[in-house]
């Protein structure tokens, strides 16, 4: 087996499990992924230690694309316009990967990973905030992440129905505090 061959099913054997995760699948088994897959119920096993792993796989996953939107979302010139995109991309993330979002931040499998490996989409914010707060920009990047994340986590509990005009508005009010000189 060539090393194309064993990443692409590694790869595959992830998104299998990435489509069972968001379809609902409570409990993704490596029994189940196999079977998802089309490969033999042992075939996860020379690719994840166990489901934590290959959970853990999944996760790293939902951080690229996390990033991927975020990065997207930064794409105007203006630093307070761009970090209110990206707010509002982090809250759509969640909002369209509810299950997968909870299981990067909540339900373990993201607490376990290098937290080198999922800071992208902190990274990008935190940049823009160090642009608007350059004097408090950790202090400014822990409040602008606790907000975004918080009216995530909010929308997934279903305490915060979609309003995309109100969540741009909590939004820009933040940006508006870090470019406020009083």
């Amino acid at each position: 087996m060539t090393q194309t061959q064993t990443l692409s099913l590694h790869d595959r054997l992830v998104d299998c499990s990435l489509s069972l995760l968001e379809a609902g699948d409570a409990d993704v088994s490596l029994r189940a992924v196999a079977r998802a897959a089309q490969v033999s119920a042992m075939a996860p096993y020379r690719h994840f230690a166990d489901k934590a792993a290959l959970m853990a796989a999944v996760a790293l996953r939902g951080f690229a694309m996390l990033e991927a939107e975020a990065v997207r979302a930064d794409s105007a010139d203006d630093a307070a316009e761009a970090l209110t995109g990206q707010g509002l991309a982090y809250i759509a993330f969640a909002r369209r990967h509810p299950a997968l979002f909870r299981l990067m931040f909540a339900d373990g499998a993201g607490k376990e990973l290098p937290h080198d490996q999922c800071q992208g989409a902190y990274a990008l914010m935190a940049a823009r905030v160090a642009e608007l707060v350059p004097a408090e920009s950790e202090t400014g990047a822990l409040a602008c992440w606790g907000l975004v994340h918080g009216l995530a986590t909010l929308a997934l509990d279903g305490r915060l129905p979609p309003d995309p005009a109100m969540e741009r508005a909590a939004l820009g009010l933040l940006t508006r505090a870090f470019t406020t000189r009083v």
